[in-house]
């Protein structure tokens, strides 16, 4: 993690969706064998996804449950959990479109 870049910590359903496509390239197996924990302002241990862009260092709040949740509801991914071949090509070329990486 840069030290440099203002840290983000937010809720999955909160993002913009410009930041969730990249999410999905950048975990296109799902989220929850890459979930990490931290104490949160108020002393609690949470767990979150981390996500880097150019700008910024996500931590995005979600437990296990919630982060297949997520996947199993996407219909961005198939039914074993994997990012589809056509979202994923899709999502690259809006990225390259908007100098996203």
């Amino acid at each position: 993690m840069s030290n440099s870049k203002p840290r983000v910590v937010k809720d999955y359903a909160k993002l913009d969706k410009r930041v969730k496509q990249q999410i999905k390239l950048n975990y296109p197996e799902g989220f929850e064998d890459y979930l990490v924990k931290f104490k949160n302002k108020d002393g609690n241990t949470v767990s979150a996804l981390p996500f880097e862009t150019n700008d910024y260092y996500y931590l995005i709040r979600m437990t296990i449950s919630q982060a297949q949740e997520i996947i199993e509801g996407d219909e961005d991914y198939d039914d074993d959990g994997f990012l589809k071949e056509d979202i994923k090509e899709e999502y690259e070329d809006e990225a390259i479109d908007e100098d996203f990486e």
